[in-house]
């Protein structure tokens, strides 16, 4: 039986796997940690808010069995606040914490995850020395402009520059992030936003956060340095965040404007709050967006439900 905080009936908690891996890196406490409560069965949608609310990181994911035929397991994927229908590192997460729990195998190194936004392709790829390589397949996305009104209140909310050539996008992969290009990778670390301001503007747009982006020199080893801000679920800096990130990829592809990295580049986020985040981005021939990094099990043990 699941916690129920507001009963005084009893209960018998059980104890289930559970693990904090830290994604995006292959160094324990760089990248952005994500709770995989490893068997969610029992547990109705109030109690793993509760859950998430309480272990108060960015996401918590809770695994169960699939209902699509094609899916090795089902996630769902809570905020301290929200239930999310797809987010990047929570899933890349889930994905290392079964593999390595041994409680799935992939299959030609391919998995599949089911969730609310449907089934996600992930691939696995050995890393000879380190944790392997897992990448998600970027759910197809849905873009929408700003306007100029819109881009100037954000503008003044992020105190620094908005880059006009580059159209300030809601691009909608299930987090429905807004796309901004700043200068360079140098002014993006310098942008201090109003958050409270940011909250209120991204309610108003249905928005999920704000991803800038700006670009590294070109003898760096990234090509981008990425910050993403969800001030309206509760997070006001997303240490690093695959679906910003895939956003900021498939706006540039939505914009023709991958001419100098038509294959992939890689991004490099979480350097403001004390991370080292190293995320991989890859275009495929069919259009397809593929984000990737590596995981590390930071917490391991069980949790009492």
């Amino acid at each position: 039986m699941g916690i129920n905080m507001s009963s005084n009936e009893p209960h018998a908690p059980r104890a289930v796997p559970f693990k904090q891996v830290d994604v995006f890196t292959a160094h324990p406490y760089l990248g952005n940690p994500v709770a995989v409560i490893l068997d969610a069965a029992g547990l109705d949608t109030r109690q793993m808010q509760q859950i998430a609310n309480w272990t108060n990181l960015s996401e918590t994911t809770f695994v169960l069995p699939p209902q699509d035929p094609k899916a090795n397991y089902r996630v769902r994927i809570f905020t301290p606040q929200d239930e999310l229908p797809f987010a990047g590192h929570p899933t890349l997460g889930t994905a290392h914490a079964l593999l390595e729990s041994g409680l799935i195998q992939a299959s030609s190194s391919r998995l599949v995850q089911e969730c609310a936004a449907g089934l996600i392709e992930l691939t696995v790829s050995p890393s000879p020395g380190g944790p392997p390589q897992i990448a998600f397949q970027l759910p197809r996305a849905k873009f929408n402009l700003l306007d100029d009104s819109q881009v100037d209140e954000l503008e003044a909310i992020l105190g620094a520059p908005i880059k006009r050539s580059f159209p300030v996008t809601l691009t909608d992969v299930g987090p429905r992030w807004t796309i901004v290009q700043i200068e360079s990778a140098e002014a993006v670390l310098a942008v201090e936003p109003d958050f409270a301001s940011m909250a209120k503007f991204d309610r108003a747009l249905g928005a999920s956060g704000v991803t800038i982006f700006g670009p590294h020199p070109s003898d760096h080893a990234a090509t981008y340095e990425v910050r993403s801000f969800a001030p309206s679920h509760g997070v006001n800096e997303d240490p690093v965040c695959g679906s910003g990130n895939g956003s900021v990829a498939a706006a540039l592809l939505h914009h023709g404007l991958t001419a100098s990295h038509a294959s992939g580049y890689s991004a490099t986020q979480g350097i403001k709050v004390g991370r080292a985040g190293q995320i991989k981005v890859q275009y495929t021939p069919n259009g397809s967006i593929h984000i990737g990094g590596q995981s590390v099990t930071c917490v391991e043990g069980t949790i009492r439900i």
